[in-house]
């Protein structure tokens, strides 16, 4: 019995360490979510603002390469926003089983699937399963900055304007990231980044949703040029930005399972102290047991001496 008790209260202690842990890790991404949701509040206002100005361009130029779809599409480039570190619940998992429904949706309409991928767990889970990827970053998701947002552009951009008949070029890029709804609430979605899709919105709507009148832009030299220069940038900002609400999400999923395992190590610890309590118990019940069978044998035997 005090074999028994010795290994309740050793697994108790253990399980109050493990506790102290989660919980250390749990404030630190708590830390962490507010600093990444700042810095995107802080890209917001840009996001917008040039979204704005690449639809009013596209609404005059149709018959641009980055704008218009290929008749016969035959590779397409899907980008995978992971992270690098674990421990951060589902996060991870989500957004892999969202981009392998994209790459089966896109393998069933002919088209061949070109990985790139960011984080080291997307990149252990192709490598596990001896999957090709195109192009890797690692050790960027916690804090993206602008320049790895420009770089991986730089490389998608590069393989979008090649002929993908006769270069290794691609039809079509996606962006597979996670977007932050709130604290408990992280979504993993696609959306294509080029061609570019516009879409046809009514101006009242548009106007009650930005809360104003919208601008009216003058192109110098001209609406072609200015959306040459302009979608380049969009598309990293795009990037940026998938970034930056995937390192918000990030944080969150951990914060919330930290505080799962906090959680559940305190009950656990409650239940092995209430076992222990129990052995406990039992051991001091079996030596009463014990001395009030030796005190009643000696009494008898006093007894039958006399």
């Amino acid at each position: 019995m005090g074999a028994q008790l010795r290994v309740y209260r050793r697994r108790i202690r253990s399980t109050k360490s493990m506790a102290k842990i989660t919980r250390a890790m749990e404030l630190i991404a708590t830390t962490r979510i507010s600093k990444a949701q700042r810095a995107v509040e802080a890209a917001g206002p840009y996001a917008r603002e040039i979204t704005r100005a690449v639809s009013a361009l596209a609404q005059r130029v149709t018959d641009h390469p980055l704008l218009t779809e290929s008749e016969n599409p035959t590779r397409a480039a899907v980008l995978v926003i992971t992270s690098d570190k674990g421990l951060a619940g589902a996060y991870t998992a989500n957004a892999i089983k969202e981009s392998e429904r994209l790459s089966a949706l896109l393998r069933n309409q002919g088209k061949d699937v070109v990985q790139y991928v960011v984080g080291r767990k997307g990149v252990a889970f192709n490598q596990f399963r001896q999957r090709a990827m195109e192009r890797t970053w690692e050790g960027i998701t916690e804090r993206p900055s602008y320049a790895d947002a420009k770089e991986i552009a730089s490389v998608l951009m590069d393989r979008f304007t090649k002929d993908s008949a006769t270069e290794d070029g691609v039809d079509e890029i996606h962006i597979v990231s996670t977007e932050f709804v709130s604290m408990l609430t992280q979504n993993a979605a696609s959306h294509r980044a080029l061609p570019l899709e516009v879409e046809e919105v009514d101006a009242e709507v548009l106007e009650a949703e930005q809360g104003g009148p919208l601008p009216l832009y003058d192109f110098e030299p001209s609406a072609e040029e200015a959306l040459n220069q302009l979608l380049p940038q969009y598309v990293t900002n795009r990037i940026y930005f998938a970034l930056l609400e995937s390192a918000a999400s990030q944080q969150a999923s951990r914060r919330n399972a930290m505080k799962a395992a906090t959680d559940n190590a305190e009950e656990l610890a409650k239940t092995l102290t209430r076992q222990a309590n129990q052995a406990r118990q039992a051991e001091i019940t079996n030596e009463i047991s014990e001395i009030v069978g030796g005190a009643d044998a000696l009494a008898a035997a006093r007894a039958g001496s006399e």
